[in-house]
């Protein structure tokens, strides 16, 4: 391991929640897309299949900053093992309900209620925003590491998911999902000694996270972004299908994320000159350009090759988004900020799995790929014309933006050598 990735887990505890992290951020590469592969399995109906993992997120995306909320105000061990426990009884309900034949709108119930899955990213976030909160440093290689973390879950997640449907019973990705969602979050939350301290109620005050007007271009720029994301797991399944290796689909998926956990090392690594504003359209800019050669793909190895270039533009895009959110939102409405980023990821997941099941069913799997591509677009429309909020003065306290910062978003004491405040 590189020094500077050894060097942020000098401090007590750190290898703990981060472990704890891994396991219980696999659920997010596992579950909507073993939702997919098992409905495709035992209907052959993948306009339901997107229709499911895309209420799975919307439901998450509702439920997920109102976690977040009360965990800022509670405490983690609080408020995650019951939220965890509701999740995996409804995916339990939703397996049943899909193994016996059910209803359609029995498993829309149990899909729904399965959204009430803790963002474990942004509690893991979280505390390493604790500890490194004055060493900006080490809080931007530590947002890398987790960015790597993050990708090692769609590297492994999908091939596990998919494996195990595909080759054990429909049911076992989204079964063994469960049981990572729950060994991850017990694991966590014993985790006393480095979880955040809540802050007195007295210090939650100005409403949500999201009235912060650099949040808001975040989220909305990200709930486009979730469509390419969306899309391209629907839509690679059925690609795979349609050429007769389905399971090869999951391999091809980790090569994506392959290409994202690369670029997230070396980002890891660097010092970033420059406002991260800007580096952060520019990569929302390069995510989008990315999805035009999937246009192009006749075979799984050129599929794969595409796949792994456009990742390379996704763990630096997040890296910097995190650092965008913590000069725009108060020290308090930490982790409920870093949700609001994940809720836009999972509502644009839901429209874009939804409406490439649908163009899937209707056209095929080559005419899917023109999902990502509008997504794309639709993100870099966004992000130009929010830019200014990114770059315009943070409120200081009192106000709705982060703590003690100036009118440029930075620390009074305390910036780095790109002269913009990461931490």
């Amino acid at each position: 391991m590189p020094s500077s990735y050894q060097a942020i887990f000098a401090a007590p505890g750190t290898r703990g929640f981060s472990a704890a992290g891994l396991l219980g951020r696999m659920p997010l590469a596992m579950m909507g897309i073993g939702i997919v592969t098992m409905i495709s399995q035992l209907t052959g109906r993948y306009g339901l299949a997107g229709a499911l993992s895309a209420t799975l997120a919307l439901s998450a995306a509702v439920l997920g900053p109102q976690i977040s909320r009360l965990v800022d105000r509670h405490g983690q061990a609080r408020v995650l093992r019951p939220a965890t426990l509701v999740a995996v009884a409804a995916v339990g309900g939703l397996l049943i309900c899909a193994q016996r034949g059910a209803p359609d709108w029995t498993l829309f119930v149990f899909a729904a209620g399965s959204g009430c899955v803790p963002s474990v990213g942004s509690m893991v976030r979280a505390r390493w925003a604790e500890i490194y909160r004055d060493s900006p440093r080490e809080l931007h290689t530590a947002y890398a590491w987790e960015s790597i973390v993050d990708e090692l879950c769609f590297i492994f997640g999908p091939i596990i998911s998919i494996g195990l449907s595909t080759a054990w019973f429909p049911e076992a990705g989204p079964l063994l999902a469960a049981v990572f969602l729950l060994a991850g979050v017990v694991w966590l939350t014993a985790q006393r000694a480095t979880e955040p301290v809540p802050r007195p109620r007295e210090e939650h005050t100005g409403g949500s996270a999201l009235r912060s007007p650099g949040l808001r271009v975040l989220v909305a720029t990200f709930t486009a972004t979730g469509g390419i994301f969306g899309a391209v797991d629907v839509v690679t399944v059925a690609f795979a299908e349609e050429r007769g290796h389905k399971a090869a689909a999951s391999l091809v998926l980790a090569v994506y994320a392959l290409g994202s956990c690369l670029a997230g090392v070396v980002f890891g690594l660097l010092r970033p000159t420059g406002p991260a504003a800007r580096r952060w359209l520019v990569g929302v800019c390069a995510m989008a350009v990315s999805m035009i050669p999937l246009q192009l793909a006749g075979n799984l190895p050129f599929l794969a090759v595409a796949l792994f270039v456009a990742g390379l533009s996704i763990a630096p895009t997040m890296v910097t988004t995190m650092a965008l959110v913590q000069a725009h939102v108060p020290r308090t409405k930490l982790t409920e900020g870093m949700t609001w980023t994940s809720t836009g990821l999972a509502v644009g997941v839901a429209l874009g799995s939804s409406a490439a099941g649908w163009v899937v069913d209707a056209a095929g799997a080559q005419a899917g790929y023109a999902v990502p591509v509008a997504a794309g677009a639709a993100a870099v429309v966004v992000a130009f014309l929010g830019y200014r909020r990114l770059r315009g003065p943070v409120p200081t306290r009192g106000g709705h933006g982060a703590d003690d910062r100036d009118s440029e978003g930075r620390e009074r004491n305390d910036t780095d050598e790109a002269g913009e405040r990461v931490a």
